[in-house]
């Protein structure tokens, strides 16, 4: 009997999931290729799958330029439980040392000031950090602790929502890199009573706010030129570049892999590139001669 064989698509575009509690990023990936039929996805930072919020999901021409959202900073709002760590850093792992609380709003409010700013972090255990090709993670699972070198990252803002004396909310406002698990850790410990994460829901990453994100539930129900409508466009991740617009003349160059001049161009760094229709072809790179050099151009661009 001959086996039916799904159709890919090849559709492209940045999808902004609210992605729920319980399953992993790659998880959640793989559903939303599967109710687009797509045949190229990507997703753009794991949220692990004790967190939920906003995972920005890149399809077909869109995951050409997912690193930006990757390197991108994002904001979290995080339950921190002071009194007890774990082995995981989070509720999902077993208690390994409880301690009494009597810590005040005044004393948390310091605390977290302190963390706000460039400071180092030492991933966890139970992290997808590789070492020796294979992730931290799975040395974890088999009781084996991997030294690690402590990581540069920077807290730009830390705001207290809630406290009620053992449990406490804030969102953060951080860099890549950032292990939201280790900063409770850090906060527990310069309270001297412990501390871990008791919930983490991913409120922004670059300029895209959860707000703005449908669930899978929400997508379930929708039909496929509805879930096509959702969807922003393959230059969405990179809406923070500057634009430049060329002629038909240079367009058809540009996509043949040349450079192509351009007058009065003055721009440092990468740019995104469209046609004169507005259509979008790529980034470019202005080179020491004036002209444009294309860097990653679209598979069907012009």
């Amino acid at each position: 009997m001959q086996q039916f064989r799904r159709i890919k698509r090849n559709i492209d575009g940045v999808l902004l999931l609210d992605k729920p509690l319980g399953i992993s990023s790659n998880q959640a990936l793989q559903v939303v290729k599967r109710l687009y039929q797509a045949a190229k996805a990507g997703h753009t930072g794991s949220l692990d799958p004790l967190a939920s919020g906003l995972l920005p999901i890149c399809l077909g021409e869109a995951t050409k330029f997912s690193h930006f959202l990757l390197d991108a900073d994002k904001s979290y709002r995080a339950l921190v439980t002071l009194g007890s760590t774990t082995t995981t850093g989070d509720a999902e792992g077993e208690v390994l040392e409880r301690l009494p609380v009597t810590t005040t709003l005044e004393e948390l409010e310091a605390a977290l000031k302190k963390m706000v700013g460039d400071i180092l972090q030492v991933p966890p255990m139970y992290s997808a950090l590789k070492h020796g090709g294979k992730a931290l993670y799975e040395y974890a699972r088999d009781g084996v602790e991997i030294a690690r070198e402590p990581r540069p990252v920077t807290i730009h803002a830390i705001t207290l929502e809630r406290f009620d004396g053992e449990q406490f909310e804030m969102v953060v406002s951080c860099s890549k890199g950032t292990y939201i698990r280790t900063l409770a850790e850090d906060i527990g410990k310069s309270l001297g009573c412990g501390a871990h994460l008791g919930g983490l829901r991913r409120l922004t990453t670059a300029h895209f706010n959860l707000q703005d994100a449908v669930t899978i539930e929400q997508l379930d129900q929708m039909s496929l030129e509805q879930r096509d409508e959702v969807l922003l466009g393959a230059d969405a991740a990179i809406e923070d570049l500057p634009q430049v617009i060329i002629d038909a003349d240079s367009t058809f160059y540009l996509l043949r892999g040349q450079e192509v001049w351009k007058s009065g161009l003055s721009i440092d760094g990468l740019f995104r590139l469209y046609s004169a229709q507005g259509v979008f072809l790529g980034i470019g790179e202005q080179t020491s001669r004036g002209s444009i050099a294309p860097k990653r151009l679209l598979r069907q661009a012009g």
